[in-house]
C-alpha cells in the first residue's frame, strides 16, 4: 500500500521543535509522529519565518516553503496539519477544502472567534474535507480508561466536577485559558460525554496577568459527544485558572456517587466508597491501587486517526471539528478573545 503525503503549514514548536525536549513522551510533534509511521511520508512544510524554515528542513529531510498555497500546488498531500496560530485556521481549513486535500489537523485552539470555528466547523459538516482537532488527551491511553471507568458506572453517577490549570506567572488568565484551557474544558466534555455551560465567574477578571478566577458552570448531558450515561442532571463544574505560581497544574476530579476519579499531568486516581474505618456506620472513600504507567500514545493515536480517515471517508475522527467548536463555543461564553495565541 502506497503510503499518504503529509504537509504541514506553520513550523514552530508543535510543529517539531518540542520533539527535543528530552522529557516529553515521543512521538510529541507532528512531524514525529508522522515519521514515527510507515503508513506515512512527510513531504513538505511551510512557514513566512525563514529560520523556522531552515531548522525544520535540516531536522526532518524535506523541501520547504514560504507559502502553504505553493506546497499544497506541488506536492498534493492527503493530510494537510494546521499548527499556525489560531487567527488563520480558518484560512488553511479553507485553503486545504480548495486543493481537494481529504484530511485536516487543526492545532488548538480550533480558532481565534467563534465566527472562525463555525466556518471550520462547517466546511467539516460539508464533507468537502475532514478536520481533526489536535485535543490530544482524547487520544490518551490514560484518559480512554478514565471515560472506560466513569461510562461503566462503577462510581456511580458524576455529581460534580472539579478542575484546576496553572500555566506560568505573568501569563493573562484569558489567554491561559484559550491557549491551554482548550484542552482541559475538552478533556472535560470527552470524559464527560457532555458539554459544559458557563454560569458565571468570580475572583481574578480573565482579562487580568495575575490571580486566580473560578468559573462556575454545569454539565449539559447528552448534547456532547460520546456517552452521557454515567452523568446526573446538570452536575456543577468548578474551573479554577491561575497564574503567579512557579509550577504547572492540569487536573480534572469527577466527584460521583460511589467515589472520585482524579486525572491529570502526573494523576490517575480511582477512589471507591468502603465502609469507614473511622466512625462506625459510615462510609468513606479509599484510594484504589489503580493506577496508569507507560506511553500514553496520545500523537501515535492521533495521527492514526487521521490515517483512518482517509482511508475511510465516511469516518468521523475522535476529536473533530465538532467538538472543537463546543469547546470555542464554552471558551467564548466567558470571554471572548481578544489577541492572538502566545
Amino acid at each position: 500500500m502506497d503510503t499518504i503525503p503529509v504537509a504541514i503549514v506553520g513550523l514552530g514548536r508543535i510543529a517539531g521543535l518540542l520533539e527535543a525536549d528530552p522529557l516529553r513522551e515521543k512521538p510529541c510533534t507532528h512531524a514525529g509522529a508522522v515519521k514515527a509511521s510507515a503508513e506515512l511520508t512527510l513531504v513538505a512544510g511551510a512557514d513566512q519565518d525563514p529560520k523556522r524554515r531552515r531548522a525544520f528542513a535540516e531536522t526532518w529531510g524535506c523541501p520547504v516553503y514560504a507559502e502553504a498555497e505553493e506546497m499544497l500546488h506541488t506536492h498534493a498531500p492527503r493530510i494537510l496539519i494546521i499548527a499556525t496560530h489560531p487567527d488563520s485556521h480558518a484560512h488553511y481549513c479553507r485553503m486545504a477544502a480548495a486543493y481537494q486535500v481529504p484530511v485536516g489537523i487543526c492545532e488548538k485552539p480550533l480558532a481565534d472567534t467563534l465566527r472562525h470555528a463555525r466556518e471550520i466547523a462547517a466546511l467539516h459538516r460539508s464533507g468537502r474535507i475532514t478536520i481533526l482537532t489536535n485535543h490530544e488527551r482524547r487520544y490518551g491511553a490514560d484518559y480512554i480508561r478514565a471515560k472506560a471507568i466513569l461510562d461503566a458506572g462503577r462510581l456511580g453517577p458524576v455529581l460534580s466536577l472539579k478542575a484546576s490549570l496553572y500555566m506560568g506567572r505573568t501569563r493573562r488568565i484569558l489567554d491561559v485559558l484559550w491557549h491551554d484551557g482548550t484542552h482541559l474544558v475538552d478533556a472535560a466534555m470527552f470524559l464527560s460525554g457532555s458539554v459544559i455551560r458557563h454560569q458565571g465567574s468570580w475572583g481574578a477578571r480573565v482579562t487580568q496577568g495575575h490571580g486566580t478566577a473560578y468559573l462556575s458552570g454545569y454539565l449539559d448531558p447528552g448534547l456532547g459527544p460520546g456517552s452521557a450515561g454515567s452523568v446526573r442532571k446538570r452536575p456543577p463544574v468548578l474551573l479554577e485558572i491561575g497564574t503567579e505560581r512557579d509550577h504547572l497544574v492540569f487536573e480534572l476530579e469527577f466527584s460521583c456517587t460511589q467515589g472520585r476519579l482524579r486525572i491529570g499531568n502526573g494523576i490517575f486516581e480511582v477512589w471507591e466508597s468502603k465502609e469507614s474505618p473511622y466512625a462506625e456506620g459510615f462510609k468513606s472513600l479509599r484510594k484504589t491501587r489503580e493506577t496508569f504507567e507507560g506511553p500514553t500514545g496520545y500523537f501515535t493515536q492521533m495521527i492514526q486517526d487521521a490515517i483512518a480517515c482517509v482511508r475511510e471517508p465516511e469516518r468521523q475522527p475522535r476529536s473533530s471539528a465538532l467538538d472543537g467548536l463546543r469547546v470555542i463555543q464554552y471558551l467564548n461564553s466567558v470571554h471572548p478573545w481578544r489577541k492572538a495565541c502566545p
